[in-house]
């Protein structure tokens, strides 16, 4: 297994990393295989002879669940904890500890925020697909037979190594130089973070077991936002090739059924939707100012910094906002209207502006508006 090359300082490690999280699409089967061995033999384990792939996190999750109902033993902490932790140490100790924490910031800091929300996402809609809340509705042993399946699947779930979603750590060991072809003399535990490295290049999430190895297949799809969150209108933001989908609107997870109505929204239909997260999403996508104008709001207060409007929701705190326009005209000669979202509790437009800037209704005296 050649080693991956070694970048030339924080930016482009975090980028490279960046791109293996994101990555979709079927990856080097036989290479993330030699890898896998590799970290096993890395590690004094003998190599796995049993190496299962899967389509999805969600049907690996289930095979690993049926494996632990069998008396199968994982290996994850020989594996992945132990070398982690190891490697974690030299690398503070070649960066130093006052060099450490800046390091972090423009590597797995900068990765973690986005890949982390995404991994525990993925790991909740897998928990909940695996095994739902229990109805406490049911019968009493019904209840309690889905309680014991639900921490079941929280036990398969953290078998799972993160695959392509422990970039953030793996952008900081290559940045720190205890990753890669120039990293010193990495030992045994250096060995075992290069191949993990070398898996989380073209794999999901995979579950190490004595002989057994479940791995799952990078997604096929995959569609975010400018924040990073998952985010598509017209399908799944994240699709699997086994059909494990996740649907959702700027971070939202929303019902696959219900995006399909997006084009026909109504003021009506966002007045009557009776989930309130459902119903900020409806109303985000309609638009604020139109369904001020549709819904026959009206202003409840109005100054020389603008308009302040109020939208009451069926129990939901209101949607308050500032109306102000731009006192620097357009190329055209036309001034823009700007829509300023603001605190349920503001009372006054001043104040919504004010706000906006972190600052009290009191301390806001401009001399000149843009």
């Amino acid at each position: 297994m050649a080693p991956a090359p070694v970048a030339d300082g924080p930016a482009e490690a975090t980028a490279r990393w960046r791109a293996a999280a994101a990555a979709t699409g079927p990856g080097d089967r036989a290479g993330v295989e030699r890898a896998v061995r590799a970290a096993y033999r890395a590690v004094g384990l003998a190599e796995p002879a049993d190496l299962r792939w899967f389509g999805s996190p969600l049907a690996a999750a289930q095979a690993a669940l049926e494996l632990r109902a069998a008396g199968a033993v994982t290996v994850r902490e020989t594996v992945r904890t132990l070398p982690w932790d190891a490697v974690r140490r030299q690398a503070v100790e070649r960066t130093g500890a006052a060099g450490w924490a800046p390091l972090w910031a423009l590597t797995g800091g900068e990765l973690g925020p986005v890949t982390n929300t995404l991994a525990d996402r993925i790991r909740g809609a897998v928990l909940d697909r695996i095994a739902p809340e229990p109805d406490t509705e049911n019968d009493e042993d019904v209840v309690e037979a889905a309680r014991e399946r639900r921490v079941a699947a929280r036990i398969a779930l953290l078998d799972a190594v993160r695959g392509q979603h422990d970039a953030p750590w793996f952008a900081a060991f290559e940045a720190a130089g205890v990753l890669g072809a120039e990293a010193d003399a990495p030992g045994a535990e250096g060995e075992a973070i290069a191949a993990l490295a070398e898996v989380a290049r073209g794999a999901g999430w995979w579950w190490p077991y004595e002989g057994v190895v479940l791995l799952s297949e990078r997604p096929v799809e995959l569609h975010r936002d400018e924040a990073g969150r998952l985010d598509h209108a017209e399908g799944p933001a994240l699709a699997y090739s086994d059909g494990f989908t996740m649907h959702a609107w700027r971070g939202m997870p929303v019902p696959a059924d219900f995006l399909a109505g997006l084009g026909a929204v109504t003021a009506e239909r966002i007045r009557t939707e009776e989930n309130a997260e459902l119903r900020r999403v409806l109303l985000e996508h309609y638009g604020y100012e139109r369904y001020l104008a549709d819904s026959g709001a009206v202003p409840v207060h109005k100054d020389e910094t603008g308009v302040l409007w109020r939208i009451d929701l069926p129990e939901d705190e209101p949607v308050v906002m500032v109306e102000v326009v731009n006192s620097t005209a357009e190329p055209d000669g036309t001034f823009r209207t700007y829509w300023l979202r603001v605190p349920p509790s503001t009372l006054t437009a001043r104040a919504g502006v004010a706000w906006t800037f972190g600052i009290t209704e009191a301390e806001y005296h401009p001399q000149r508006e843009t």
